[in-house]
């Protein structure tokens, strides 16, 4: 049956764009053309403006900490799935960004499930502005700030998983918009989704780690500021090594 489902995924996919085009019009395109960028935009300016930002007021390099994070955050990118990147996640956390494993296999588990900056956060409030003015519904003030609120408590508390339909879906029901436009935004789904995934990751357990062992005096720091091989973790430096007495 997980056979069918992949196989048929593809298919499904294109009788969804065909369903949106035969409904709306081929300007449907364009304009789920134009929700992408703006949903990257949207990504870009977390990961290389928000996450490089805390990263110098607490510092610690920014070019280090990407070129650690890489392994990860590309295979996040790729698996659109932050559990599957999991395993991945806390070698990297633990070898390249100097975090001690005690605090790591606790913090990359929690970061998750309850840090879904991408998937949570940015793309069901986007997503939600772009359903209203698709329908040419207005949204009020108070509309926006409940837009904000749900996306904040959701980003605690969606699953890992692939995909952001459940968020999208309580999103747009909260403010009474039509549900057709989950089926509408799921034909582009998986290219949205690469970047979420990415920017879910860099925040979660990369992006908070350091940050946090660097207050507690736990982070090692050389490890962290270590020249970058190539390779996708520090052999060199096992896990056990990086554990650190407070």
């Amino acid at each position: 049956m997980l056979w069918w489902v992949i196989l048929l995924a593809p298919v499904a996919t294109v009788g969804l764009l065909g369903n949106a085009v035969a409904t709306y019009g081929w300007d449907a395109l364009g304009s789920l053309g134009t929700f992408t960028v703006a949903i990257y935009l949207g990504l870009a300016l977390v990961m290389f403006g928000v996450y490089p930002v805390l990263l110098r007021l607490n510092g610690l390099s920014v070019k280090q900490f990407f070129s650690g994070a890489r392994p990860a955050l590309s295979l996040a990118f790729v698996s659109r799935s932050s559990v599957g990147t999991m395993p991945v996640t806390e070698s990297v956390t633990e070898k390249n960004l100097g975090v001690p494993r005690a605090y790591a296999s606790f913090a990359v588990p929690l970061g998750a499930t309850t840090k879904m900056d991408g998937c949570a956060s940015i793309y069901p409030a986007i997503a939600a502005i772009f359903v209203a003015q698709f329908f040419g519904l207005d949204l009020s003030v108070t509309d926006y700030v409940l837009i904000a609120f749900v996306s904040v408590i959701g980003s605690a508390a969606t699953a890992g998983v692939t995909g952001a339909t459940v968020m999208l879906t309580l999103t747009l029901s909260t403010l009474g918009l039509p549900l057709e436009g989950v089926g509408l935004l799921l034909a582009i789904d998986p290219i949205p989704d690469m970047g979420r995934t990415a920017t879910n990751v860099a925040g979660q357990a990369p992006g908070a780690d350091p940050l946090v062992a660097k207050r507690e005096g736990i982070l090692d720091l050389e490890a962290y500021n270590a020249r970058r091989t190539g390779a996708a973790w520090r052999e060199d430096a096992p896990s056990e090594a990086l554990v650190t007495a407070s």
